[in-house]
């Protein structure tokens, strides 16, 4: 069996997967109705949030049903999944990223809705404030601004005289305008001319990576976005081609040929966000649940990537890093 058939399986067939052991708290009551909602289609991430589900006591066809909506990168159809979700009166509508969380967040002020991913809940205007949300979104945050930063001051001591660097980011996602923001200010700082490629369809990376090697880009920065994530394969070996260091926040883009990823860990994120939505179940108000912060980040680097671009990886990073790929 492949990884992605594996993904699928735990995914999809939980149907025949046995109850959660004895010990576990159990919820009590009639089949609960969870929607999930992502602009994207990142199967590895949901398939850690419904293994967490049924380790709390939550099977598939007992206790639990899903109404996934996955928008496969085209933001547009998010409000009217939204609007799907609440019209088949689900419980808590769980959330991966701002857009989602926006649409959801359109869509109803009484179902409860858990964030299991996105930037500052409190500046998008979703939350009162972290320690109580208020309202009826909860859950957790990426902290993808201040990862931004971070990252970038990651990628300078891995190439200390970069000068010039290609940024790629989806020109429709606004939380991909927020990292822009961020990593813009960190440039400016560091007097690093940035090179921005906005894309709005997996069609124009060709392009975008033609139009950086011509414009003598020395390595690319890559704000993680739905459709991104779905081609980091493509993206990481187009980044190879051109001889172009790449810089991810995500630890599946590394995986995939990436140099480079500093982030959370993403199915961690998604672990807790089912917590959130078993605490919902059994009673608890989201407006008085806090916003968690991610506390598990991960140091990724591959070193064959490395050694095809001929890239020396300091050996202070190597030895911070978690994960070493080779």
């Amino acid at each position: 069996m492949n990884r992605r058939q594996a993904v699928f399986v735990l995914f999809g067939l939980s149907l025949g997967l046995p109850a959660a052991p004895a010990s576990s708290a159990q919820p009590t009551g009639k089949a609960s109705a969870i929607g999930l909602l992502d602009a994207g289609e990142r199967l590895e991430w949901w398939a850690a949030f419904r293994q967490q589900l049924r380790e709390l006591g939550y099977v598939e066809g007992q206790n639990a049903s899903f109404e996934a909506r996955f928008a496969s990168g085209k933001f547009e159809r998010l409000p009217e999944m939204a609007q799907e979700l609440v019209r088949l009166k689900v419980a808590v509508i769980v959330t991966s990223g701002r857009v989602a969380t926006q649409a959801a967040v359109r869509a109803t002020t009484t179902i409860p809705i858990v964030t299991a991913t996105g930037d500052d809940p409190v500046t998008a205007g979703l939350v009162a404030s972290l320690a109580r949300p208020g309202g009826n979104v909860t859950g957790m945050t990426s902290l993808s601004g201040e990862l931004t930063r971070k990252r970038f001051e990651l990628l300078r001591e891995v190439l200390p005289k970069i000068s010039r660097l290609a940024v790629l980011w989806h020109r429709d996602n606004p939380g991909s305008a927020v990292a822009m923001r961020d990593l813009e200010a960190a440039a400016r700082s560091s007097k690093v001319e940035l090179q921005v490629r906005g894309i709005k369809s997996a069609d124009e990376l060709i392009g975008a990576f033609s139009a950086m090697t011509r414009e003598h880009a020395r390595a690319v920065f890559v704000i993680a976005d739905p459709l991104f994530f779905s081609e980091r394969r493509r993206i990481s070996d187009l980044a190879i081609k051109h001889q172009l260091p790449s810089f991810h926040g995500v630890s599946e883009y590394a995986e995939a040929g990436g140099l480079f990823s500093y982030g959370p860990s993403y199915s961690d994120l998604f672990r807790r966000a089912a917590v959130y939505v078993d605490k919902i179940l059994k009673g608890a108000k989201p407006g008085d649940l806090p916003i968690e912060q991610p506390t598990k980040f991960e140091l990724v680097i591959n070193l064959k990537t490395a050694r095809a671009l001929g890239v020396t990886i300091p050996r202070l990073i190597l030895l911070r890093a978690d994960r070493v790929i080779d």
